[in-house]
């Protein structure tokens, strides 16, 4: 138990909220809330994180060829009663009417040995003509068919894209700062941190959004329940960069850069014990922070975000 108790003590400067914001990733930044840049993700907002995106369309592309059936080996040669069997078949009646009137006297086209020449004569004349319609079936086109061209090879039916599936895109037109603009960056660093020092809920409101002055004000209470206060003191801005601006919904948004020096120091409540940190000697800080306007109004802190 005394080991325990003596860990929760040296760690309570730790867990208490040190600067205004806590060094969280906290606020809200519009549509770009949750959008990349170059610090760490927002954390903690009211904006609601995006919906999972909807699965893609699917795009719309000609149909693939169907796949053609592998060519069956081509057969061995065969014969012309094997390609042509009704007329095959047709001879070999007249060949056996004759040879069974040669053999029991009947009458094929006459009798006897001239019986067989008027078959032969005929079975002459029924190829030639079978051989003839066969040739000329085989010239005459299909009905309905249409010669290919060359080269031309049929592939699948052209869908069109249709416009519903043409996403766009809405775009947040970025505008310039004026260094009034820079300079309110600067004087905000500096009040919000004065305000934050003091423990004024009043001027967190006045200089930032009030999910960004609902934040601190918890922070501040967080801090009282541990009987610490923190102080953040002799506040220099060392370099400020525009990361980025866009308007959205009647409001100005700026995103910037922010690298400054402060006292920053703990002390027990009624402010006589130094918990931790060095009034004399500031550290650095470097953290990103949006700013927004409506209209014409005055610029106000409405996202905290650590690098």
């Amino acid at each position: 138990m005394a080991a325990a108790l003596a860990f929760a003590l040296a760690v309570v400067p730790a867990m208490a909220q040190a600067k205004a914001g806590g060094g969280s990733s906290m606020g809200s930044r519009g549509a770009r809330t949750y959008s990349p840049n170059v610090a760490k993700p927002i954390e903690r907002s009211i904006t609601p994180p995006p919906a999972m995106a909807p699965a893609a369309p699917p795009v719309y592309q000609p149909a693939p060829p169907q796949p053609q059936a592998a060519p069956l080996a081509p057969p061995g040669r065969q014969g012309f009663f094997q390609r042509h069997p009704f007329v095959g078949g047709l001879l070999g009646g007249f060949a056996g009417a004759g040879l069974g009137a040669l053999l029991f006297g009947g009458h094929l086209f006459g009798g006897g040995f001239g019986g067989i020449l008027s078959l032969i004569l005929q079975i002459a004349i029924v190829v030639f003509l079978a051989r003839w319609a066969i040739g000329f079936f085989r010239r005459r086109p299909a009905v309905g068919t249409v010669p290919a061209a060359a080269g031309y090879r049929p592939s699948g039916p052209l869908v069109g894209i249709p416009s519903s599936a043409v996403g766009t895109t809405g775009v947040l037109p970025p505008f310039e700062l004026s260094a009034a603009d820079l300079s309110t960056f600067e004087r905000l660093l500096i009040d919000i941190q004065a305000a934050w020092s003091r423990g004024d809920a009043a001027a967190l409101h006045r200089l930032t959004t009030p999910e960004i002055a609902g934040y601190m004000e918890e922070q501040l209470r967080e801090n009282g329940q541990k009987g610490l206060q923190n102080r953040v003191e002799q506040v220099h801005l060392l370099k400020g960069d525009i990361v980025e601006t866009w308007r959205e919904g009647g409001m100005d948004y700026a995103t910037v850069s922010l690298k400054w020096s402060a006292a920053d120091y703990m002390l027990r409540a009624g402010g006589t014990e130094l918990v931790s940190g060095d009034p004399n000697h500031p550290s650095e800080t470097a953290e990103v922070w949006t700013l927004v306007r409506h209209l014409n109004g005055p610029w106000q802190l409405s996202a905290i975000q650590q690098i």
